[in-house]
């Protein structure tokens, strides 16, 4: 699924690029409140660092995460949301130091893990280049949060490839999040990569096709941008309903963004 990119190296480097957003913030900053209702950036590191430690833990150790996620397979949302309380007592510079210990292991241990082994996760267990791909996903999307609140752009990168394919390969969670029973019907992709490259998956002659940027493909993806907002474009009836109910993760797709909300942000 990662075809000739290593998934591995590029979590790493998505890891440093969130980290960089927040790695000189003076104390105070991190308690800017985030696009995600409720949600500071402190509270968006300290979400990435319990979802690092999740899957470092499943890679490393799957007797010790079916115990770190006892419970949570009925209400991942509430269990998400209970564990960042393990990290209020800290101050920023203790947990930027616990994000980034848990990003290092979690890469560590996923790399280790052979191409042909699962790891346990909460729905499944997952190839451990598909949980990076997920990983990246998480990284991206939190990591929007914290670049909106600061107001400062985002520089997109060929990394996305694997976000875009995990987008590709998970296309019916927006269906299942709201209960409808997804298409029959392969969808067509044909993406322009930020290097100009075009990636193109699915069956050519499908009459359903989204096409448009690889950047505004995971900003849909990952609920960050309102479609209005963005240069996507559906033909075919079914195409067009999935880019109002896109995510790549499961669950709850929340409120999502509304149309214009980031129209005075750069980009």
């Amino acid at each position: 699924m990662t075809e000739s990119q290593n998934v591995f190296d590029d979590l790493a480097a998505e890891g440093d690029d969130v980290d960089r957003l927040v790695a000189d913030l003076a104390p105070s900053r991190w308690s800017t409140p985030t696009p995600a209702p409720g949600w500071t950036i402190f509270d968006q590191i300290a979400h990435l660092t319990f979802i690092f430690r999740l899957a470092g833990t499943a890679a490393s150790d799957p007797e010790g995460f079916q115990h770190l996620v006892a419970g949570a397979q009925d209400d991942f949302n509430g269990a998400v949301n209970a564990a960042l309380a393990d990290y209020r007592d800290d101050s920023p510079q203790e947990l930027l130091a616990r994000w980034r210990a848990e990003r290092a292991a979690a890469v560590k241990a996923l790399a280790a893990v052979p191409a042909d082994q699962t790891v346990p996760w909460l729905v499944r267990p997952l190839p451990a280049a598909v949980l990076a791909c997920a990983g990246i996903m998480e990284l991206f999307g939190h990591g929007q949060d914290i670049a909106d609140a600061l107001r400062v752009p985002r520089r997109p990168t060929d990394r996305l490839r694997h976000l875009v394919l995990f987008t590709v390969l998970v296309r019916d969670f927006g269906y299942q999040a709201r209960g409808l029973t997804p298409p029959e019907q392969e969808f067509r992709f044909e993406i322009t990569a930020p290097s100009g490259e075009s990636w193109e998956y699915g069956p050519a002659d499908s009459d359903q096709r989204i096409t448009g940027s690889a950047m505004d493909l995971c900003l849909l993806a990952t609920r960050r941008r309102h479609r209005a907002d963005l240069d996507l474009v559906a033909t075919g009836a079914e195409a067009d309903r999935w880019l109002d109910i896109a995510q790549a993760y499961r669950g709850p797709a929340g409120p999502g963004r509304t149309p214009g909300q980031f129209a005075d942000l750069p980009r």
